[in-house]
Protein backbone atom coordinates (compact mmCIF):
# COMPACT_ATOMS: atom_id res chain seq x y z
CA UNK A 1 0.00 0.00 0.00
CA UNK A 2 2.89 2.55 1.13
CA UNK A 3 4.65 1.53 -2.08
CA UNK A 4 1.81 2.21 -4.38
CA UNK A 5 1.35 5.23 -2.78
CA UNK A 6 4.78 6.71 -3.44
CA UNK A 7 4.73 5.43 -6.94
CA UNK A 8 1.16 7.61 -7.45
CA UNK A 9 2.47 10.60 -6.35
CA UNK A 10 5.31 10.35 -8.49
CA UNK A 11 3.29 10.36 -11.11
CA UNK A 12 1.84 13.47 -10.45
CA UNK A 13 5.18 14.63 -9.52
CA UNK A 14 6.60 13.93 -13.14
CA UNK A 15 6.78 17.52 -14.23
CA UNK A 16 9.29 18.29 -11.61
CA UNK A 17 11.53 14.71 -11.97
CA UNK A 18 11.87 15.69 -15.47
CA UNK A 19 13.09 19.27 -14.83
CA UNK A 20 15.15 17.12 -12.56
CA UNK A 21 16.62 15.11 -14.95
CA UNK A 22 17.17 18.13 -16.99
CA UNK A 23 19.04 19.44 -14.60
CA UNK A 24 22.13 16.65 -14.62
CA UNK A 25 21.92 16.27 -18.10
CA UNK A 26 22.75 20.00 -18.79
CA UNK A 27 25.46 19.39 -16.27
CA UNK A 28 27.25 16.48 -18.01
CA UNK A 29 26.12 18.13 -21.83
CA UNK A 30 28.03 21.57 -20.45
CA UNK A 31 31.23 18.69 -19.67
CA UNK A 32 31.43 17.05 -23.15
CA UNK A 33 30.64 19.91 -25.08
CA UNK A 34 32.26 22.50 -23.67
CA UNK A 35 32.82 24.67 -26.38
CA UNK A 36 29.37 24.38 -27.75
CA UNK A 37 26.72 26.18 -25.84
CA UNK A 38 24.00 25.29 -28.30
CA UNK A 39 24.09 21.55 -27.33
CA UNK A 40 23.60 22.34 -23.47
CA UNK A 41 20.54 25.13 -24.91
CA UNK A 42 18.90 22.35 -26.65
CA UNK A 43 18.69 20.02 -23.85
CA UNK A 44 17.26 22.94 -21.56
CA UNK A 45 14.78 23.68 -24.03
CA UNK A 46 13.70 20.05 -24.94
CA UNK A 47 13.41 19.59 -21.02
CA UNK A 48 11.60 22.00 -20.23
CA UNK A 49 9.08 21.44 -23.31
CA UNK A 50 8.84 17.95 -21.98
CA UNK A 51 8.01 18.96 -18.31
CA UNK A 52 5.34 21.76 -19.95
CA UNK A 53 3.44 18.65 -21.55
CA UNK A 54 3.47 16.44 -18.55
CA UNK A 55 1.91 19.73 -16.39
CA UNK A 56 -0.97 20.08 -19.00
CA UNK A 57 -1.52 16.63 -19.24
CA UNK A 58 -2.31 17.28 -15.42
CA UNK A 59 -5.09 19.44 -16.77
CA UNK A 60 -8.47 18.26 -14.15
CA UNK A 61 -6.37 17.06 -11.62
CA UNK A 62 -6.95 17.33 -8.33
CA UNK A 63 -4.98 15.89 -5.67
CA UNK A 64 -2.50 16.60 -2.80
CA UNK A 65 1.10 14.36 -2.75
CA UNK A 66 3.26 13.85 -0.52
CA UNK A 67 1.05 13.57 2.67
CA UNK A 68 -0.04 17.19 2.04
CA UNK A 69 3.23 18.67 1.04
CA UNK A 70 2.11 19.81 -2.96
CA UNK A 71 -0.97 20.38 -4.77
CA UNK A 72 -1.83 19.06 -7.86
CA UNK A 73 -4.54 20.86 -8.99
CA UNK A 74 -5.93 22.94 -12.37
CA UNK A 75 -4.93 26.85 -10.08
CA UNK A 76 -0.71 24.65 -9.92
CA UNK A 77 -1.08 23.82 -13.59
CA UNK A 78 -1.92 27.16 -14.48
CA UNK A 79 0.86 29.12 -12.96
CA UNK A 80 3.42 26.19 -14.08
CA UNK A 81 2.50 25.96 -17.44
CA UNK A 82 3.01 30.36 -17.50
CA UNK A 83 6.51 29.23 -15.92
CA UNK A 84 7.21 26.45 -18.40
CA UNK A 85 6.30 28.70 -21.16
CA UNK A 86 8.55 32.13 -19.78
CA UNK A 87 11.27 29.72 -19.09
CA UNK A 88 11.13 28.12 -23.11
CA UNK A 89 11.06 31.93 -23.86
CA UNK A 90 14.28 32.92 -21.78
CA UNK A 91 16.62 30.37 -23.37
CA UNK A 92 15.11 31.36 -27.12
CA UNK A 93 16.26 34.90 -25.10
CA UNK A 94 19.51 33.49 -24.23
CA UNK A 95 20.58 31.61 -27.58
CA UNK A 96 21.18 35.67 -29.10
CA UNK A 97 22.19 37.43 -26.16
CA UNK A 98 25.39 38.73 -26.53
CA UNK A 99 26.36 39.00 -22.60
CA UNK A 100 24.86 35.88 -22.12
CA UNK A 101 26.96 33.82 -25.30
CA UNK A 102 30.13 35.87 -24.78
CA UNK A 103 30.88 33.17 -21.39
CA UNK A 104 30.12 29.99 -23.46
CA UNK A 105 32.29 28.24 -21.09
CA UNK A 106 29.99 29.22 -18.22
CA UNK A 107 26.99 28.47 -20.39
CA UNK A 108 26.21 24.78 -18.73
CA UNK A 109 26.05 26.44 -15.42
CA UNK A 110 23.69 29.20 -16.83
CA UNK A 111 21.53 26.88 -18.20
CA UNK A 112 21.36 24.12 -15.09
CA UNK A 113 20.96 27.26 -12.86
CA UNK A 114 17.80 28.89 -14.70
CA UNK A 115 16.37 24.79 -14.80
CA UNK A 116 16.75 24.86 -10.93
CA UNK A 117 14.91 28.39 -10.81
CA UNK A 118 11.90 26.58 -13.16
CA UNK A 119 11.88 24.13 -10.99
CA UNK A 120 11.47 25.99 -7.55
CA UNK A 121 9.23 27.92 -9.73
CA UNK A 122 7.21 24.86 -9.97
CA UNK A 123 6.96 23.65 -6.67
CA UNK A 124 6.41 27.51 -5.25
CA UNK A 125 2.69 26.78 -7.42
CA UNK A 126 1.93 23.67 -5.77
CA UNK A 127 3.11 24.36 -2.32
CA UNK A 128 0.59 23.43 -0.09
CA UNK A 129 2.44 22.88 3.78
CA UNK A 130 4.97 25.65 5.25
CA UNK A 131 8.03 23.96 5.66
CA UNK A 132 7.29 23.33 1.51
CA UNK A 133 6.58 26.95 0.79
CA UNK A 134 9.97 28.05 2.79
CA UNK A 135 12.48 25.30 0.74
CA UNK A 136 10.57 26.05 -2.64
CA UNK A 137 11.15 29.83 -2.44
CA UNK A 138 14.82 29.16 -0.88
CA UNK A 139 15.63 26.77 -4.17
CA UNK A 140 14.10 29.46 -6.37
CA UNK A 141 16.07 32.53 -4.97
CA UNK A 142 19.20 30.54 -4.45
CA UNK A 143 19.34 30.30 -8.15
CA UNK A 144 18.77 33.75 -8.94
CA UNK A 145 21.21 34.92 -6.49
CA UNK A 146 23.92 33.42 -8.52
CA UNK A 147 22.07 34.45 -11.94
CA UNK A 148 22.34 37.99 -11.05
CA UNK A 149 25.73 38.23 -10.74
CA UNK A 150 26.16 36.03 -13.66
CA UNK A 151 28.02 38.49 -15.93
CA UNK A 152 31.39 38.53 -13.84
CA UNK A 153 32.65 41.08 -16.13
CA UNK A 154 30.01 43.69 -16.05
CA UNK A 155 30.60 46.17 -12.77
CA UNK A 156 27.44 46.22 -11.33
CA UNK A 157 26.70 42.12 -11.94
CA UNK A 158 28.70 41.34 -8.05
CA UNK A 159 26.71 44.36 -6.56
CA UNK A 160 23.39 43.20 -7.52
CA UNK A 161 24.11 39.56 -6.60
CA UNK A 162 25.36 40.83 -3.12
CA UNK A 163 21.88 43.00 -2.82
CA UNK A 164 20.16 40.12 -3.75
CA UNK A 165 21.18 37.97 -1.82
CA UNK A 166 21.31 40.49 1.67
CA UNK A 167 17.85 41.33 0.84
CA UNK A 168 17.00 37.30 0.73
CA UNK A 169 18.42 36.46 3.41
CA UNK A 170 16.77 39.22 5.57
CA UNK A 171 13.06 38.61 4.29
CA UNK A 172 13.37 35.03 4.72
CA UNK A 173 14.62 35.03 8.01
CA UNK A 174 11.27 37.19 8.96
CA UNK A 175 9.19 35.28 6.88
CA UNK A 176 10.43 32.17 8.74
CA UNK A 177 9.90 33.76 12.18
CA UNK A 178 6.17 34.08 10.84
CA UNK A 179 5.95 30.51 9.87
CA UNK A 180 6.94 29.20 13.16
CA UNK A 181 4.97 31.66 14.95
CA UNK A 182 1.83 30.16 12.90
CA UNK A 183 2.88 26.60 13.40
CA UNK A 184 2.81 27.71 17.44
CA UNK A 185 -0.58 29.12 16.84
CA UNK A 186 -1.60 25.94 15.14
CA UNK A 187 0.17 22.64 15.70
CA UNK A 188 0.16 22.39 12.17
CA UNK A 189 2.61 22.84 8.75
CA UNK A 190 0.01 22.20 6.02
CA UNK A 191 -2.51 24.42 5.23
CA UNK A 192 -5.50 22.74 5.75
CA UNK A 193 -4.39 21.42 8.79
CA UNK A 194 -3.26 25.05 9.87
CA UNK A 195 -7.16 25.79 8.47
CA UNK A 196 -9.16 23.60 10.84
CA UNK A 197 -6.93 24.31 14.02
CA UNK A 198 -7.86 27.87 13.44
CA UNK A 199 -11.27 26.97 12.78
CA UNK A 200 -11.70 24.87 16.52
CA UNK A 201 -10.09 27.36 18.34
CA UNK A 202 -9.88 31.03 17.98
CA UNK A 203 -6.21 31.85 18.44
CA UNK A 204 -4.26 35.19 19.87
CA UNK A 205 -5.44 37.71 17.80
CA UNK A 206 -2.12 39.78 18.09
CA UNK A 207 0.28 36.68 17.85
CA UNK A 208 -1.84 36.02 14.34
CA UNK A 209 -1.26 39.53 12.88
CA UNK A 210 2.37 39.70 13.82
CA UNK A 211 2.60 35.50 12.46
CA UNK A 212 1.20 37.03 9.14
CA UNK A 213 3.20 40.46 9.13
CA UNK A 214 6.39 38.52 9.37
CA UNK A 215 5.43 35.93 6.22
CA UNK A 216 3.82 39.12 4.29
CA UNK A 217 7.23 40.74 4.32
CA UNK A 218 8.54 36.99 2.28
CA UNK A 219 5.86 37.28 0.15
CA UNK A 220 6.44 40.93 -0.68
CA UNK A 221 10.17 40.29 -1.24
CA UNK A 222 9.04 37.99 -4.12
CA UNK A 223 6.48 40.05 -6.10
CA UNK A 224 8.95 43.35 -5.53
CA UNK A 225 6.37 44.68 -3.28
CA UNK A 226 6.74 48.27 -1.74
CA UNK A 227 8.69 48.78 0.81
CA UNK A 228 10.41 45.28 0.09
CA UNK A 229 11.01 46.17 -3.12
CA UNK A 230 14.67 48.32 -3.23
CA UNK A 231 16.52 45.01 -4.34
CA UNK A 232 14.51 44.96 -7.83
CA UNK A 233 16.61 48.13 -9.47
CA UNK A 234 19.62 47.41 -8.50
CA UNK A 235 19.43 43.49 -9.16
CA UNK A 236 17.83 44.28 -12.71
CA UNK A 237 19.65 46.76 -13.68
CA UNK A 238 22.48 44.60 -12.39
CA UNK A 239 21.80 41.15 -13.87
CA UNK A 240 21.92 39.95 -17.70
CA UNK A 241 18.47 41.06 -19.27
CA UNK A 242 17.35 37.32 -19.44
CA UNK A 243 17.45 36.78 -16.27
CA UNK A 244 15.92 39.62 -15.29
CA UNK A 245 13.02 39.53 -17.98
CA UNK A 246 12.84 35.80 -16.50
CA UNK A 247 12.61 37.18 -12.73
CA UNK A 248 9.97 40.58 -13.49
CA UNK A 249 7.45 37.78 -14.77
CA UNK A 250 8.08 34.11 -13.75
CA UNK A 251 9.25 34.66 -10.29
CA UNK A 252 6.91 37.44 -9.63
CA UNK A 253 4.21 34.86 -11.01
CA UNK A 254 5.04 31.84 -9.02
CA UNK A 255 5.15 34.32 -5.48
CA UNK A 256 1.46 35.58 -6.13
CA UNK A 257 0.49 31.71 -6.98
CA UNK A 258 1.94 31.04 -3.31
CA UNK A 259 0.72 34.07 -1.50
CA UNK A 260 -2.71 33.73 -3.10
CA UNK A 261 -3.13 29.89 -1.84
CA UNK A 262 -1.87 30.77 1.41
CA UNK A 263 -4.44 32.90 2.18
CA UNK A 264 -7.48 31.12 0.62
CA UNK A 265 -6.44 28.09 1.97
CA UNK A 266 -5.43 28.88 5.66
CA UNK A 267 -7.94 31.73 6.16
CA UNK A 268 -10.93 30.71 4.74
CA UNK A 269 -14.27 30.18 6.59
CA UNK A 270 -15.11 27.27 5.86
CA UNK A 271 -17.96 27.27 8.30
CA UNK A 272 -20.37 29.80 6.45
CA UNK A 273 -22.55 28.55 3.79
CA UNK A 274 -24.46 31.22 3.05
CA UNK A 275 -22.12 32.88 0.75
CA UNK A 276 -22.74 34.21 -2.46
CA UNK A 277 -21.16 31.42 -5.09
CA UNK A 278 -17.20 32.21 -5.29
CA UNK A 279 -17.12 34.98 -2.19
CA UNK A 280 -14.65 33.64 0.61
CA UNK A 281 -14.88 35.54 4.06
CA UNK A 282 -11.70 35.38 6.30
CA UNK A 283 -11.77 33.22 9.84
CA UNK A 284 -12.78 35.42 12.77
CA UNK A 285 -13.13 38.33 9.84
CA UNK A 286 -9.21 38.51 10.72
CA UNK A 287 -8.88 41.43 7.65
CA UNK A 288 -5.63 40.17 6.40
CA UNK A 289 -6.60 41.57 2.93
CA UNK A 290 -6.46 45.30 4.99
CA UNK A 291 -2.89 44.64 4.94
CA UNK A 292 -2.48 43.99 1.18
CA UNK A 293 -4.49 46.52 0.18
CA UNK A 294 -1.80 49.08 1.87
CA UNK A 295 0.90 47.15 0.25
CA UNK A 296 -0.99 46.97 -3.41
CA UNK A 297 -1.44 51.06 -3.23
CA UNK A 298 1.92 51.95 -1.74
CA UNK A 299 3.13 49.69 -4.75
CA UNK A 300 2.29 50.61 -7.85
CA UNK A 301 2.11 54.60 -6.94
CA UNK A 302 6.11 54.71 -5.87
CA UNK A 303 6.73 51.99 -8.87
CA UNK A 304 4.92 54.74 -11.49
CA UNK A 305 6.31 57.58 -9.67
CA UNK A 306 9.80 56.81 -9.65
CA UNK A 307 10.07 55.06 -13.27
CA UNK A 308 9.12 58.97 -14.32
CA UNK A 309 12.65 59.89 -13.71
CA UNK A 310 14.81 56.83 -14.92
CA UNK A 311 16.66 57.42 -17.85
CA UNK A 312 18.06 53.20 -17.81
CA UNK A 313 15.39 51.06 -19.96
CA UNK A 314 16.10 48.39 -17.64
CA UNK A 315 15.51 50.08 -14.44
CA UNK A 316 12.49 51.56 -16.10
CA UNK A 317 11.53 48.34 -16.46
CA UNK A 318 12.07 47.24 -13.15
CA UNK A 319 9.82 50.49 -11.53
CA UNK A 320 6.94 49.56 -14.04
CA UNK A 321 7.31 46.01 -12.91
CA UNK A 322 6.71 46.82 -9.17
CA UNK A 323 3.92 48.93 -10.13
CA UNK A 324 2.24 45.99 -12.53
CA UNK A 325 2.70 44.19 -9.43
CA UNK A 326 0.78 46.52 -7.06
CA UNK A 327 -2.07 46.19 -9.76
CA UNK A 328 -1.96 42.63 -9.60
CA UNK A 329 -2.12 42.60 -5.69
CA UNK A 330 -5.92 44.58 -5.95
CA UNK A 331 -6.82 41.39 -7.43
CA UNK A 332 -6.08 39.43 -4.21
CA UNK A 333 -7.70 41.61 -1.85
CA UNK A 334 -11.34 41.08 -3.18
CA UNK A 335 -11.53 37.87 -1.51
CA UNK A 336 -13.27 36.30 -4.29
CA UNK A 337 -12.95 34.11 -7.09
CA UNK A 338 -13.26 36.77 -9.47
CA UNK A 339 -10.56 38.64 -8.03
CA UNK A 340 -7.99 36.00 -8.14
CA UNK A 341 -9.39 35.02 -12.09
CA UNK A 342 -8.25 38.80 -12.81
CA UNK A 343 -5.07 38.16 -11.70
CA UNK A 344 -4.50 35.03 -13.90
CA UNK A 345 -5.66 36.79 -16.84
CA UNK A 346 -3.40 39.69 -16.51
CA UNK A 347 -0.50 37.38 -16.03
CA UNK A 348 -0.72 35.32 -19.26
CA UNK A 349 -1.50 39.32 -20.75
CA UNK A 350 1.85 40.41 -18.78
CA UNK A 351 3.57 37.33 -19.65
CA UNK A 352 3.63 38.72 -23.34
CA UNK A 353 4.16 42.51 -23.28
CA UNK A 354 6.82 42.40 -20.61
CA UNK A 355 9.28 40.03 -22.05
CA UNK A 356 8.73 41.23 -25.28
CA UNK A 357 9.82 44.90 -23.85
CA UNK A 358 12.64 43.33 -22.24
CA UNK A 359 13.61 41.41 -25.44
CA UNK A 360 14.08 44.79 -27.23
CA UNK A 361 16.36 46.58 -24.99
CA UNK A 362 18.15 43.14 -25.09
CA UNK A 363 18.18 43.48 -29.24
CA UNK A 364 19.32 47.19 -28.90
CA UNK A 365 21.71 46.66 -26.18
CA UNK A 366 23.51 43.47 -28.57
CA UNK A 367 23.68 46.67 -31.36
CA UNK A 368 24.50 49.40 -29.49
CA UNK A 369 26.28 48.22 -25.91
CA UNK A 370 23.95 50.92 -24.47
CA UNK A 371 20.28 50.19 -22.33
CA UNK A 372 20.06 53.96 -21.98
CA UNK A 373 17.06 55.51 -23.74
CA UNK A 374 19.19 57.85 -25.46
CA UNK A 375 19.81 54.73 -27.45
CA UNK A 376 16.26 54.63 -28.70
CA UNK A 377 16.58 57.74 -30.44
CA UNK A 378 15.26 57.64 -34.18
CA UNK A 379 14.93 53.72 -33.65
CA UNK A 380 11.73 54.10 -35.82
CA UNK A 381 13.86 55.11 -38.55
CA UNK A 382 16.69 52.58 -38.25
CA UNK A 383 14.98 49.65 -37.38
CA UNK A 384 10.70 49.66 -37.79
CA UNK A 385 10.26 46.28 -36.83
CA UNK A 386 12.18 46.73 -33.68
CA UNK A 387 10.18 50.17 -32.66
CA UNK A 388 6.92 49.19 -33.89
CA UNK A 389 7.08 45.62 -31.91
CA UNK A 390 8.27 47.95 -28.52
CA UNK A 391 5.26 50.46 -29.12
CA UNK A 392 2.63 47.60 -28.65
CA UNK A 393 4.13 46.15 -25.65
CA UNK A 394 4.29 49.43 -24.25
CA UNK A 395 0.98 50.70 -25.40
CA UNK A 396 -0.05 47.25 -23.69
CA UNK A 397 2.09 47.85 -20.80
CA UNK A 398 0.01 51.12 -20.30
CA UNK A 399 -3.22 48.99 -20.74
CA UNK A 400 -4.49 50.81 -23.61
CA UNK A 401 -6.71 48.92 -26.42
CA UNK A 402 -6.63 47.50 -28.32
CA UNK A 403 -3.99 45.55 -27.05
CA UNK A 404 -3.81 42.55 -24.27
CA UNK A 405 -2.66 44.60 -21.40
CA UNK A 406 -6.27 46.56 -21.54
CA UNK A 407 -7.71 43.13 -21.45
CA UNK A 408 -6.02 42.79 -18.01
CA UNK A 409 -6.94 45.84 -16.53
CA UNK A 410 -10.41 45.35 -17.76
CA UNK A 411 -10.90 42.39 -15.70
CA UNK A 412 -9.15 43.41 -12.84
CA UNK A 413 -10.64 46.66 -12.47
CA UNK A 414 -13.81 44.87 -12.88
CA UNK A 415 -13.21 42.63 -10.28
CA UNK A 416 -12.79 45.51 -7.94
CA UNK A 417 -15.77 47.74 -8.92
CA UNK A 418 -17.89 44.58 -9.00
CA UNK A 419 -16.15 43.88 -4.80
CA UNK A 420 -17.28 47.78 -4.14
CA UNK A 421 -13.83 48.81 -3.34
CA UNK A 422 -14.23 51.94 -5.35
CA UNK A 423 -11.50 54.20 -3.99
CA UNK A 424 -9.05 51.45 -4.85
CA UNK A 425 -9.78 51.36 -8.47
CA UNK A 426 -9.77 55.30 -8.73
CA UNK A 427 -5.85 55.10 -7.33
CA UNK A 428 -5.09 51.87 -9.88
CA UNK A 429 -6.78 54.49 -12.92
CA UNK A 430 -5.03 57.06 -11.75
CA UNK A 431 -1.37 55.45 -11.83
CA UNK A 432 -2.17 54.38 -15.10
CA UNK A 433 -2.50 57.59 -16.59
CA UNK A 434 1.04 58.54 -14.64
CA UNK A 435 2.28 55.04 -16.07
CA UNK A 436 1.38 56.79 -20.11
CA UNK A 437 3.96 59.54 -19.11
CA UNK A 438 7.13 57.35 -19.01
CA UNK A 439 5.62 54.77 -21.34
CA UNK A 440 4.84 57.90 -23.87
CA UNK A 441 8.73 59.33 -23.46
CA UNK A 442 10.43 56.35 -24.54
CA UNK A 443 8.22 56.35 -27.89
CA UNK A 444 9.20 60.28 -28.34
CA UNK A 445 12.42 58.68 -28.20
CA UNK A 446 11.71 56.14 -31.00
CA UNK A 447 9.59 58.02 -33.57
CA UNK A 448 9.87 62.12 -32.81
CA UNK A 449 13.96 62.28 -32.33
CA UNK A 450 15.70 62.37 -34.70
CA UNK A 451 18.65 59.59 -34.80
CA UNK A 452 22.48 61.32 -34.55
CA UNK A 453 24.72 60.70 -37.70
CA UNK A 454 26.88 58.09 -35.52
CA UNK A 455 23.90 56.15 -34.96
CA UNK A 456 23.25 53.49 -37.54
CA UNK A 457 20.89 51.44 -38.38
CA UNK A 458 20.07 48.10 -36.42
CA UNK A 459 19.66 45.23 -38.41
CA UNK A 460 18.39 42.06 -36.37
CA UNK A 461 18.46 38.32 -38.06
CA UNK A 462 15.64 36.86 -39.10
CA UNK A 463 15.06 34.58 -36.18
CA UNK A 464 15.14 37.59 -33.98
CA UNK A 465 12.42 39.24 -36.12
CA UNK A 466 10.01 35.98 -35.48
CA UNK A 467 10.99 36.03 -31.87
CA UNK A 468 9.67 39.69 -31.40
CA UNK A 469 6.61 38.48 -33.96
CA UNK A 470 5.65 35.59 -31.45
CA UNK A 471 5.74 38.09 -28.53
CA UNK A 472 3.96 40.92 -30.34
CA UNK A 473 1.10 39.05 -32.22
CA UNK A 474 -0.12 37.61 -29.03
CA UNK A 475 -0.25 40.68 -27.30
CA UNK A 476 -2.37 42.07 -30.10
CA UNK A 477 -4.69 39.49 -30.32
CA UNK A 478 -5.59 38.77 -26.82
CA UNK A 479 -6.35 42.02 -26.71
CA UNK A 480 -9.47 41.28 -29.44
CA UNK A 481 -9.52 37.30 -28.57
CA UNK A 482 -9.06 36.63 -25.22
CA UNK A 483 -12.26 34.43 -24.12
CA UNK A 484 -10.13 31.29 -24.01
CA UNK A 485 -7.92 32.73 -21.76
CA UNK A 486 -11.08 33.90 -19.38
CA UNK A 487 -12.00 30.61 -19.68
CA UNK A 488 -9.12 29.08 -18.86
CA UNK A 489 -8.43 31.71 -15.70
CA UNK A 490 -11.95 30.67 -14.29
CA UNK A 491 -11.50 27.09 -14.27
CA UNK A 492 -8.36 26.95 -12.54
CA UNK A 493 -9.88 29.14 -10.01
CA UNK A 494 -13.00 26.83 -9.34
CA UNK A 495 -10.79 23.71 -7.63
CA UNK A 496 -8.66 26.19 -6.28
CA UNK A 497 -8.67 25.54 -2.08
CA UNK A 498 -9.45 22.70 0.17
CA UNK A 499 -9.05 19.20 -1.25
Amino acid sequence: MFVQQIIQNLIHFLPEMVLTATFCIAILAGLIFRNNSKVVGWVAFIGVMTALLFVINQSGTSEEIFSGMIAVDPFAVFFKSLTAICALIIILFSAYSVEVQTTVKRMAEYYALLITMTLGMFLMAGATNLLMMVLAMELTSYSSYILAGYTKEASDSSEASLKYIIYGAVSSGVMLYGVSILFGLSGAMNYSGINRALTLSAPNYYALLIATIFIVVGFGYKISAVPFHFWTPDVYEGAPITITAFLSVASKAAGFAMMMRFFKVIFIDTTILALPSGVWISLYHFEWNKLLVILSVLTMTLGNLVAVWQDNLKRLLAYSSIAHAGYMLMGVVLLSDKGVAAVLIYFVMYLFMNLGAFYVVMLVANKTGSEDISAFRGLGYRSPIISVAMAIFLVSLTGLPPTAGFIGKFYLFSAVLDARWIWLAVVGAVNSVISLYYYARVLRYMFLRDAKDNLENLHILRIEALILLVLAIPTLIFGLYFAPIVDLANASVQMFGLH
